[in-house]
């Protein structure tokens, strides 16, 4: 992308600096993975805490992307890159990170649009893997919606940001650390780390770098951190194990997931039998078609912790892909069931239902639709899955509307109107269903229009 490439050293300064940045996210690809939205939940909890925002307003995004970035691009939303997660040694590096990010969102820093929706164009959803997501062509898929207002407009926003401003971001972070008894160190070691990355491949950090200056990252304030930071009571403060145990073991699930298998086998060679090990090569294997290879590093997992919901996960997800929906529902069922009802999980576990081809399953895989739906309906792939239930049973009315909420994720604003109108003409009047359809077909009509106007 032509545009993307022309803001090459730009990102690489912003990246470096954890600046708020305004990238073009419509254009990225969401990571959406139970296990990984728990840790990054359970990582920032206290730092949200102790910035006084709301926990339950603020959301720490995964984005798919390899490059060493975090950013704040609207709302309340923290955006963490990757290539981040897998750069950083501790879990306690990115909690370094997001107590920086959510200096941004308290600063006031977030640049607000018109435009505010929660999908993301291309949205992969970790826990639907391969063979999924090519046989729906693209049911996954929702929309994040216009962030931008223009190329230019988006890279003058790149640039708004000064040293005064990043200053105070820096201080409100290490407020946030301390606050919620978090040591500064990992904030500490990661600057340091992006410090190096940028020297070693000659960034300048002089003041002639008119835009490093902008975002910098000098010695200076690395130092200037160390010296708040280490002050702090909680300096000292020793990592959570546990926690750092997730970290480890999502960090290496998501390199297994994103890396090619081969690339993947030599970061975690057979030799290696760590927990993060089985889980990187699980997925290496499942990628790269060797199924038994990968359920018997998913069994040695569930020999280690038998009642691990997202070892569960994986289990039934090679099943699934691997053409063994039957099979699959074991696991997928128990994983369901200790996540009380997770929505990734269970529209998983509801595809594998309506995978049997048992018209027996059917009534079950609507319950647990419905259920993932009800707490989460920005998952386009729950709501095809439910619609599928619906034209099953002859079900139209409800069959268009599950299509309606889908497309409207996808931002095909015509087709998601064009179902809302169907669905409500043959929905009772008045009923929770002809309500959601008078709904989701205002709010595709107002899309339109909107994007009418900005032409």
């Amino acid at each position: 992308m032509p545009f993307l490439r022309s803001l090459a050293a730009s990102l690489l300064a912003l990246l470096a600096t954890f600046a708020l940045t305004l990238q073009p996210v419509a254009a990225q690809s969401i990571l959406r993975d139970a296990e990984t939205e728990a840790l990054l939940r359970d990582m920032s909890y206290p730092l949200i805490e102790a910035s006084e925002l709301e926990p339950e307003n603020v959301e720490i995004v995964l984005i798919n992307d390899p490059s060493i970035n975090a950013f704040v691009a609207g709302g309340q939303v923290v955006y963490v890159h990757a290539g981040l997660l897998n750069a950083a040694d501790t879990a306690n590096e990115v909690q370094g990170v997001i107590a920086h990010e959510l200096g941004h969102i308290t600063a006031g820093h977030v640049v607000r649009f018109g435009e505010r929706t929660r999908g993301a164009q291309g949205i992969t959803i970790l826990s639907l893997l391969l063979g999924v997501g090519a046989a729906l062509a693209g049911a996954g898929d929702a929309a994040l919606g216009a962030v931008l207002a223009g190329q230019q407009a988006a890279a003058g926003n790149f640039l708004a940001f000064n040293r005064n401003q990043e200053a105070a971001t820096d201080q409100a972070g290490a407020r946030y650390l301390s606050g919620a008894g978090i040591s500064g160190r990992g904030m500490i070691s990661f600057f340091e780390k992006l410090r190096n990355f940028e020297i070693r491949r000659g960034y300048s950090q002089s003041d002639d770098a008119a835009y490093g200056r902008t975002h910098p990252l000098s010695g200076d304030r690395v130092q200037f951190l160390r010296a708040q930071l280490s002050e702090d009571a909680a300096w000292d403060a020793p990592d959570d194990q546990e926690l750092q145990a997730r970290f480890l073991a999502v960090r290496a699930k998501l390199f297994g997931y994103l890396a090619e298998p081969k690339r993947t086998l030599q970061q975690y060679p057979e030799s290696d039998q760590s927990t993060p090990a089985r889980y990187a090569r699980a997925y290496a294997f499942h990628k790269d078609a060797q199924v038994e290879k990968a359920l018997a590093e998913a069994d040695k997992l569930l020999a280690l912790d038998a009642q691990n919901p997202y070892f569960l996960e994986l289990k039934g997800q090679i099943l699934l892909e691997s053409g063994r929906p039957k099979e699959a529902l074991v696991p997928l069922r128990r994983a369901t069931e200790l996540t009380l009802n997770q929505p990734l999980i269970a529209g998983m576990f509801g595809h594998a239902l309506i995978a049997t081809e048992e018209t027996d399953n059917y009534e079950e895989a609507e319950q647990v639709l419905r259920a993932a739906v009800a707490k989460d309906r920005f998952n386009p792939f729950a709501w095809y899955q439910l619609g599928v239930v619906y034209a099953h049973r002859g079900d139209i009315p409800r069959a268009k509307l599950a299509s309606a909420e889908q497309q409207v994720l996808r931002r095909n604003y015509p087709q998601a109107l064009n179902n809302a109108q169907e669905a409500e003409a043959g929905l009772p009047v008045g009923s929770p269903d002809w309500i959601r359809a008078q709904d989701v077909g205002l709010q595709a009509r107002a899309e339109l229009e909107a994007l009418r106007d900005s032409r």
